[in-house]
């Protein structure tokens, strides 16, 4: 399940085939796409049908008490806690808490801490002067004015080869996942997904 969140509220509430009829989201209609920043390649694997022998002398190699299965839901890789950005924040303040959190981008919430859009290391840099990572001048601007809207969230239990397409078709870093009351929970980034892959042991090669 996905969402559109912008600073009216949510705009979009539906499966990933809807997605598209959402006014506003596609590239060319984006003023400020997300920054594309140290973007990895996300690639699908697609299993043979029929096993190399290779494969089976590994699968019977494997404990089963070690084999797990696929990971399928945005809650079982997101990061959390989520650094959030406040739509009425400084534009020096906002990049500072990117900086200090080591983050290149973060979502933004209304007064209501819900969800209202996303602003990166890039956007902030529109609105402010830095040198030797602090900022000198700045033209008191506030992140509303800078973020990207609307955003594309997701439900918890989102299949994480879905949030890859969106993050694919929408030229996004990441995509933050929302709970029924529009608050955010977590935030899957494409690093997230990557690292669950990689890191995450035992590694099964097959469904």
């Amino acid at each position: 399940m996905f969402y559109v969140q912008g600073i009216g509220g949510q705009l979009f509430n539906g499966p990933l085939e809807r997605l598209d009829r959402v006014n506003g989201l596609s590239r060319a209609q984006r003023a400020r796409p997300i920054a594309r920043e140290s973007e990895e390649l996300i690639v699908e694997f697609v299993a043979s049908p029929q096993e190399n022998e290779a494969t089976r002398a590994y699968r019977q190699m494997i404990s089963p008490d070690l084999e797990r299965g696929p990971l399928y839901h945005a809650e079982q890789v997101m990061s959390r806690p989520v650094i959030l950005i406040n739509e009425h924040d400084a534009v020096a303040d906002a990049w500072r808490t990117l900086r200090d959190n080591r983050v290149r981008q973060a979502p933004v919430i209304d007064a209501n801490r819900k969800l209202v859009g996303i602003v990166s290391e890039r956007d902030l840099l529109t609105a402010i002067d830095i040198e030797q990572n602090e900022v000198i001048t700045t033209r008191q601007r506030q992140v509303r004015e800078v973020m990207n809207t609307p955003v594309v969230a997701a439900a918890p239990i989102t299949d994480i080869r879905r949030i890859a397409k969106v993050m694919l078709d929408q030229g996004v870093d990441g995509v933050p996942i929302i709970d029924d009351t529009e608050r955010i929970i977590g935030f899957v980034s494409r690093s997230d997904i990557l690292s669950s892959v990689v890191t995450d042991p035992p590694l099964s090669l097959w469904r």
